[in-house]
């Protein structure tokens, strides 16, 4: 059986404007392998309503899961909440057990619960809470879709509580072969690997050392073995210029 899928939205102006440098995507990717996820499409979206609910539907029909990272604080351009409400046609609104948590948070700080706090206590109806051991302020999963923060420490923990709770495949294995030869002399070698062993996949990642070119193999899959005999007959291919 096929690993499941899975999508990711990235939403922040920081993002976009170059402020902020994103490695919610990277950390992401990173567990999803481990899990058995695989991770086929990202986008990145400013905090715009419509650009955030034609997002969310366009990418949760496509894939067993949706991640977003952004926009569930207490400002005025945290709408992250409602947009996905809006996306998966349900309601939204302050819940109970949302701002016990926050309130029993801010009580332990001696900080007053306000208006601007309690947004972030605005669930869409049907969702499950994600747990957030760092601020206390939740995120939520509603359907397939997982919403959690912008902030990466946050972001992690809250990744780290989901994947505990939804089933990965077999996690994906890679290995790098280093070849010193330029990417035109082993493109065809590389093109009937490729044909032979249709269950992996083979990326190649040129660079340029010392005057000399080269390039970078990796060989992704599921299967140790295969890899391996892939790998195997790469570097018997190109002898002393494999490593």
């Amino acid at each position: 059986m096929a690993n499941p899928t899975a999508a990711m939205l990235v939403i922040g102006d920081e993002i976009l404007s170059g402020r902020t440098r994103d490695s919610n995507m990277h950390h992401l990717a990173g567990r999803l392998t481990e899990a058995g996820i695989n991770l086929n499409e990202v986008r990145m979206v400013a905090d715009d309503r419509t650009a955030i609910v034609e997002g969310v539907r366009a990418l949760a029909p496509k894939h067993d899961h949706l991640f977003t990272s952004g926009g569930i604080g207490p400002t005025h351009d945290d709408i992250t909440a409602d947009c996905v409400a809006e996306a998966m046609s349900a309601s939204i609104d302050v819940r109970p057990d949302a701002r016990a948590i926050l309130q029993a948070h801010y009580d332990r700080q001696g900080i007053e619960m306000n208006e601007a706090r309690l947004r972030m206590a605005r669930i869409p109806e049907g969702a499950t809470l994600i747990r957030n051991p760092i601020s206390a302020a939740p995120g939520f999963t509603i359907g397939n879709v997982h919403v959690m923060a912008g902030i990466p420490a946050i972001f992690e923990a809250m990744v780290a509580g989901i994947l505990l709770s939804i089933s990965g495949g077999d996690p994906v294995l890679s290995e790098s072969i280093r070849i010193d030869r330029a990417e035109g002399d082993i493109a065809a070698r590389l093109g009937e690997l490729a044909e032979e062993f249709a269950d992996l996949n083979f990326g190649s990642y040129p660079f340029r050392q010392n005057g000399q070119y080269g390039a970078h193999v990796v060989i992704r899959g599921t299967d140790a073995h295969q890899i391996n005999h892939a790998a195997a007959l790469l570097r018997v291919a190109f002898g002393d210029d494999a490593s």
